[in-house]
């Protein structure tokens, strides 16, 4: 596609304006509220529960129990993605229940439903159950959860070790450090976050019992994945399960399938024969949604005598929480295994994992979803080797990028990348940071007694390949020649309605006006992926173009038609089939030939099949910090991305913005901290930090566009660069602030009080 203007997103106005409809803004008359009962304790055996008092509270109408549960022969919710060890060994699983059985593992975990007329009512009732716990010791932690005497949350998994993954060349590597004449090893830990959307998690659920289907409406990152996770834990075909998605508050990852309540509230809804809602509290999201990260990752990293990498390895500790659910096993195994080379040509590579359980929130995706914490360990642990053995960090990692010519470039560990211009895109970034002249700017800072660091990171990661074999859409005309086109995916703020209309208009001049997009239509069928690792814009809107390309090609024997001329003679330019001083466009062409209960012969089928892509970029930041309070403020923030062909510029730079902001989040403020009985100590934003506006600078982005063949729009996932970016290039700003002060390993986040410490310990 030729380079777009510029297109304001179509979405702001409703949103702004109170328009917009999130789940909890569906209503159905007779509708009943949900109230969850949880596991206040970690880790116990459940000896007894009452709820006598529950259902003989004012307003309530049925209590959901683990026996409802059963009766309905609801399974338990995914595990998602098993890993397997080159050997055949298989990885030991626990899945979740929907509601406890037996035993309960985490603070918050789901126990009961009760559902009443009202919220209140349901609430107050819900506090009246009656429960009978034997109390167990609880893990938090890699070292509780694998000491020799810890307590075991499942009989299947000895020592509390889903499985111990391993990938790689290990004789090759261990050759390559035998042969090496420097040699470095660093250990980071990716701290356990919370993802925080702004809209809370909800559940709207109606059963018509005389078409026995079911109407849900709830936040999701694409209709089908929701609709197969429904589908596997309750047991109703999908074709029964009808998913009403308009917006969603954002997501992160956390919201990529079912969780309990989604299931619990269409079995309430047929129970009692009335549509049920449930909306979290911010509480309950703190305890229930998916926690992302709790990574430790340990690097080892082999040079020569000239800096030339010969060999990189990583063994790695992940914290699954107390169930494999959904993501998290492959993000603790897989994810952190496919771009662990960085942008270097490393020709040993090899790693292990240990994947474990402990009493706490399971983990899942969230934000890159292992891609940015592996970057963020590559990118310490090459600054860390440079300063160690005297080495340039900038020529360092230049020495060592893989080159144009190299591409296609086979890592050997799990991905090929079709395409890199690392030294444009480091040459661009330290130009725009002035980093030639950071050294007068530090000297000045010292002068004001503030410790003023850079730091430069270069990062690559894997956007999503997508679940499904290829991604659909449907296109189909109205009277008014309006294009209404209906997909799988649907936003959580990334914009799709105005990316997928920036697509049509480039391709056959529809206005933004002129343009609908719809997600997750039941009476549409067909397939796609969500939007899951950064895939959609090249994913979905593949499809968008290849569907373009049809009503180009079907309006083309109209147009001759209308205008009585042979199509030899037509030629398309800007939106328009011209011949001679005649001309239509699409939009007239549409209207000339509908017929009213027909289908349009331009209505189309577009589809696409996408591969995984590879976006990249050199950030750099610089930090001052305060060593009488440890307080760190970001003066300046560059980023330079190379994310393919950029369809909405302002989009892109959105995304690379919040990136950014998410990482600046786990940097310097964000961890969720459990004490040694499983309490979780973060529980609310009073205990758990979040960047604010005032916190942010001023962050400049450029873009270089290195067009990739994975798709047909040339674009590579720009949603997780930012974060991808941000964690490594902030922390080894700070890493070089203190370092004149002897201080050359700290762990994330970087908050005024462990600042502080460290410089009093120096």
């Amino acid at each position: 596609m030729n380079a777009p203007e510029a297109l304001l997103r179509k979405e702001d106005l409703r949103l702004i304006t109170g328009q917009g409809k999130f789940t909890s803004d569906w209503y159905y008359d007779g509708m009943c509220h949900a109230y969850m009962i949880r596991s206040p304790y970690a880790h116990g055996v459940i000896k007894s529960i009452s709820y006598e008092d529950v259902l003989k509270a004012p307003g309530v109408v049925r209590v959901i129990t683990a026996q409802d549960v059963a009766q309905a022969g609801m399974k338990s919710l995914p595990t998602g993605v098993t890993i397997q060890n080159p050997d055949g060994q298989n990885q030991t699983l626990a899945p979740m229940p929907v509601l406890a059985t037996g035993k309960v593992r985490f603070v918050g975990q789901p126990i009961a439903m009760v559902i009443a007329d009202t919220y209140e009512h349901a609430k107050q009732a819900a506090e009246l159950v009656q429960m009978d716990v034997d109390m167990l010791d609880a893990v938090t932690d890699y070292d509780s959860a694998l000491a020799s005497q810890a307590p075991q949350l499942h009989e299947q998994a000895t020592g509390n070790l889903s499985i111990h993954f391993t990938k790689g060349d290990q004789v090759a590597t261990e050759k390559a450090f035998e042969q090496a004449t420097f040699v470095s090893s660093m250990c980071v830990k990716s701290q356990r976050l919370i993802g925080s959307p702004m809209e809370l998690r909800s559940v709207v659920g109606k059963y018509d019992p005389q078409t026995d289907r079911y109407i849900i409406h709830t936040p999701n990152q694409g209709m089908l994945g929701m609709l197969g996770a429904l589908e596997h834990i309750t047991g109703i075909p999908k074709a029964q399960i009808d998913v009403q998605t308009q917006d969603v508050g954002g997501s992160f990852g956390i919201r990529g399938g079912a969780f309990s309540e989604n299931a619990l509230v269409l079995l309430a809804s047929k129970l009692i024969g009335k549509p049920v809602k449930w909306v979290a509290t911010r509480s309950e999201v703190f305890l229930s949604d998916w926690h992302g990260r709790g990574l430790e990752l340990n690097g080892f990293i082999a040079l020569d005598q000239s800096g030339k990498i010969l060999g990189l390895r990583f063994e790695n500790k992940a914290d699954l929480g107390a169930y494999t659910c959904y993501f998290g096993s492959f993000i603790g195994a897989r994810n952190i295994v496919i771009t662990m080379n960085g942008v270097y040509d490393i020709p040993a590579l090899s790693m292990s994992s240990e994947l474990y359980f402990t009493n706490t929130v399971p983990v899942s995706a969230y934000r890159g979803a292992g891609r940015p914490d592996i970057a963020y360990a590559i990118e310490r642990l090459i600054d860390h080797a440079a300063y160690e053995h005297g080495f340039d960090p900038i020529e360092l990692r230049r020495k060592n990028f893989i080159k144009p010519s190299q591409f296609p470039y086979d890592n050997q560990i799990g991905s090929v990348y079709d395409s890199g211009e690392f030294d444009t895109l480091l040459d661009r970034a330290l130009e725009v940071s002035d980093y030639k002249n950071f050294e007068g700017r530090r000297q000045q800072a010292l002068q004001n007694n503030r410790l003023r660091g850079i730091g430069l990171a270069y990062f690559i990661e894997a956007s999503g390949a997508g679940t499904a074999p290829k991604d659909q859409v449907i296109g189909q005309f109205t009277a008014q020649g309006v294009l209404q086109i209906f997909g799988v995916t649907g936003a959580s703020g990334q914009g799709h309605e105005t990316s997928f209309s920036q697509i049509v208009h480039e391709k056959i001049g529809l206005q933004s006006d002129q343009i609908e997009y719809f997600a997750g239509q039941a009476d549409k069928m067909m397939v796609g992926s969500g939007t899951g690792g950064s895939r959609t814009l090249y994913g979905a809107g593949s499809a968008v173009f290849n569907l373009c390309e049809q009503i180009q090609e079907k309006s083309k024997s109209l147009a001759a038609q209308l205008m009585g001329v042979s199509q030899e003679q037509l030629q398309f330019n800007q939106g328009s089939w011209h011949a001679g001083n005649q001309s239509l466009s699409i939009l007239q062409i549409v209207q000339k030939t509908f017929v009213p209960g027909q289908p349009h012969p331009l209505d189309a089928t577009g589809e696409a099949s996408s591969g995984a892509t590879y976006p990249n970029g050199c950030h750099i930041a610089e930090v001052e910090i305060d060593p009488e309070t440890g307080v760190t403020e970001i003066i300046q923030y560059v980023a330079v991305d190379d994310v393919g062909v950029a369809i909405s510029p302002a989009l892109v730079q959105g995304q690379i913005h919040g990136g950014i902001v998410q990482g600046i989040g786990q940097v310097f403020y964000e961890q969720a901290i459990y004490d040694e009985t499983g309490q979780l100590l973060t529980g609310s934003f009073m205990d758990y930090a979040m960047p604010k506006a005032g916190c942010l600078p001023l962050i400049k982005t450029e873009k270089i566009e290195v067009i990739t063949k994975n798709n047909i729009l040339g674009s590579k996932g720009v949603g997780e660069s930012g974060c991808s970016g941000s964690l490594p290039t902030l922390s080894n700003a700070v890493i070089n602030a203190l370092r004149p002060r002897g201080i050359t390993e700290l762990d994330m986040p970087f908050t005024p009080a462990k600042v502080w410490q460290a410089l009093q310990s120096n």
